[in-house]
């Protein structure tokens, strides 16, 4: 609230939505609203039942007063001039292009575990590369013409997650363009925990099958996805190894009976060859792991640790496994929600 009400731009209002809080939100909030603005800004505090995110960003934006709507998140902290850097990119570099969204930038800060570390860097990958143009207006640091929103029917109380992608899309083939404006920045709060980090993965691909279910390749118009970041390639992490050990099982089977060894019988049956895949799918697992934006991951944890490499190269591993995992379970979800017609699926 602090860095919002301290905003370099002056010509604004905030409404704030408590979405059925359990931990004293009322009491922390209550003191902030003053919809005349008698301290400057008007604040309006909006308490509801826990209705979802999407249901709080559409009450926000039917009660705000506004030409333009800037959301973002309880996690993160925009910096000063947040807004007044998406307001300067309002204008259009030509006559065709109508812009209805600004999208600024997102830094992770970091803690002292590995998955604060690893999601900061992925992040800062995936921002290094995003270009003016883009498909996602992000939901903790963007801005819309309201009227465009609402015309595109607004946020959908039904979305399960990804509230910001539907609504992006929807934009882009109603005509807009949605720019990013690299120096409107917020800072989130470090994301740490594996438990807490893999919840948000699985919820994320779980999200994402409505996403491409509701908007095809064949009907998308304008860029493409550009804020997958790692995900492709870690979802490939999983069948890829369950391969690799699947291909080892006849020789480790064999080691454990004592039928061979390296240089023994077991080179010269079939095993040796099962081996040889196993050894190939392994350096192509590798391989994955460090070219492309996971390698950015990976070499920036290698780079920056500070106790032993080894520890860090298996921990890298283990949660990208377990990453590729919650993926996959995510994904068999969101088919389950397709089937069923829930979370904003249309039946």
């Amino acid at each position: 609230m602090e860095s919002l009400l301290n905003q370099t731009h002056s010509n604004l209002e905030i409404l704030v939505v408590n979405d059925g809080s359990t931990d004293g939100a009322e009491a922390v909030l209550d003191p902030f609203h003053d919809p005349e603005g008698t301290r400057g800004v008007p604040v309006k505090v909006h308490h509801q039942p826990p209705l979802g995110l999407s249901a709080g960003r559409q009450w926000a934006v039917e009660h705000a007063t506004g030409e333009w709507v800037a959301i973002t998140d309880i996690d993160v902290r925009p910096e000063p001039d947040w807004v007044a850097n998406m307001v300067a990119q309002v204008q259009p570099l030509h006559d065709t292009e109508r812009v209805v969204a600004i999208t600024g930038r997102t830094v992770f800060e970091q803690a002292n575990d590995l998955v604060s570390r690893l999601r900061s860097i992925e992040i800062a990958a995936k921002y290094r590369s995003r270009p003016r143009r883009t498909s996602l207006a992000n939901g903790p640091c963007s801005m819309f013409e309201r009227e465009a929103l609402l015309a595109v029917g607004g946020f959908d109380p039904s979305w399960y997650h990804a509230e910001d992608m539907e609504v992006s899309l929807r934009l882009i083939q109603a005509g807009g363009t949605i720019v990013y404006a690299r120096d409107a920045m917020v800072k989130h709060v470090p994301e740490t925990g594996a438990r807490h980090f893999l919840a948000k993965r699985r919820r994320d691909a779980r999200a994402h099958v409505r996403i491409v279910r509701h908007h095809p390749k064949r009907r998308r118009s304008g860029p493409g996805f550009d804020f997958l970041g790692s995900s492709k390639l870690v979802l490939c992490m999983l069948p890829l190894w369950a391969a690799m050990l699947i291909a080892s099982l006849p020789f480790l089977s064999g080691l454990a009976l004592g039928e061979g060894s390296l240089d023994g019988r077991i080179l010269e049956r079939w095993e040796g060859r099962l081996l040889g895949v196993s050894l190939l799918l392994l350096s192509l697992s590798e391989l994955l792991l460090w070219r492309g934006r996971l390698g950015v991951v990976n070499r920036e944890i290698m780079r920056t640790t500070t106790g032993s490499k080894v520890v860090a190269v298996l921990g890298v591993r283990r949660l990208t496994l377990r990453w590729s995992l919650a993926l996959w379970h995510g994904l068999l979800l969101g088919l389950l929600d397709a089937l069923l017609g829930r979370n904003g699926h249309r039946r």
